[in-house]
Order: structure tokens, then sequence, then C-alpha cells
């Protein structure tokens, strides 16, 4: 059973941080006790500085002070004083926090700009459709009655080009060339450029 840890009163000095971590280590609750009380209001003040948000503050303060009492077994005493290491701890969960924050920031605006893109006008899509298929219907108007055939039994109804030629009684090398007219012919007049 472990003894119960005393702050020392002002002037004298404090507690040995050093051993405190050890037994901590070990599980010992009470010499945690010690050492939260020795260091839970620097780690506070460091995650203040850094957050800026008292609520966020004692919220990371407290995870920080969590991480100590899981991890004291990694602490090494031959590579610092006990109060750096956990301020190290501190400011890593800190800036981590800042950073989440920030991330979480950018997500939502990014999220907020997608979704104020441009309105989808229907209407003037339709509108466009029917002006493009009427410019399609006048230029088809304008080729001869075998090119207007052919183009429209080859493009618009799916059928090969010999058998343009067997519906429409012609050679079928008078289908091509009637079918390669007539869309040379539609490109010109819908000012389409190649």
């Amino acid at each position: 059973m472990s003894a119960v840890v005393h702050l020392p009163a002002p002037g004298r000095p404090g507690p040995d941080l050093k051993e405190l971590v050890g037994r901590v280590a070990l599980g010992d609750q009470q010499a945690f006790g010690g050492v939260y009380d020795a260091v839970a209001g620097p780690v506070l003040g460091l995650v203040r500085r850094v957050l800026r948000d008292p609520a966020q503050s004692e919220e990371v303060a407290q995870e920080v002070l969590l991480e100590v009492w899981r991890k004291a077994a990694q602490y090494r005493p031959d590579r610092g004083e006990v109060l750096a290491w956990v301020l190290t701890i501190a400011h890593r969960r800190a800036v981590d926090r800042v950073r989440a924050v920030q991330a979480a920031a950018d997500r939502e605006q990014r999220i907020a700009a997608a979704s104020h893109g441009p309105a989808y006008d229907e209407v003037a899509e339709q509108v466009e459709g029917r002006l493009e298929r009427e410019q399609v219907r006048r230029c088809l108007r304008g080729l001869t009655e075998l090119q207007r055939e052919s183009v429209t039994l080859a493009y618009f109804r799916g059928c090969t080009y010999p058998q343009v030629a067997d519906l429409l009684g012609v050679p079928l090398g008078t289908v091509k060339t009637r079918i390669r007219d007539g869309l040379i012919r539609l490109r010109d007049c819908l000012g389409v450029t190649a």
C-alpha cells in the first residue's frame, strides 16, 4: 500500500516527480495525485496559451494528464525532467487540437462552397435542347431527299450502310457517298468546326 503524497508548503522543495512517476508507472493512484497536483497548473497554462479557448483547454489538459497516467512507464529520467516530458505531451496535444479544429473548419468551408455552386437551370437546358433539335431539323431540310433519307436511316434509326442501301433500293457506294455529302452539309449548316 502506498503512502499519501502531500504537497510541500511554500518555500519547501517539491515532491520528487521522478519517483512519483515511477510509482505511477506501477499503478499507484496516490502517486498520480501528487504528479497531477504538481503539473496540472503548468499543463493548463501551456495548453491555454496555444488554444486560447478555456473549454477546449481544460479538455486537452485532462487528456494530457490521462496520457501521463497511461504512459508513465515510458518516461525516461535520463532524457529530461518530468515537467519537461509532461509539457512536451501537452504542447503536442494542443497543437494537434489546433490542427484538428482548422481541418474541420476547412472541410466545412469546402462543403459550403461546393453546395453553393451554380444553380441548375432545367428550363434553360430544355430550351437549349429544343433550339438545337430545331436547328438540326432545319439543316436536314436543306439536304437532298436521298441524303436526308440516308442520314436519317443511318444516324437516327441505327441502320448499317448495307441496310440503308437495301431499304432505299440504291447501290451501297451511292449510299456511302450521299451520307458523306449529307454529313458535310450538316456540319457546315450547324457551324461545327472539325
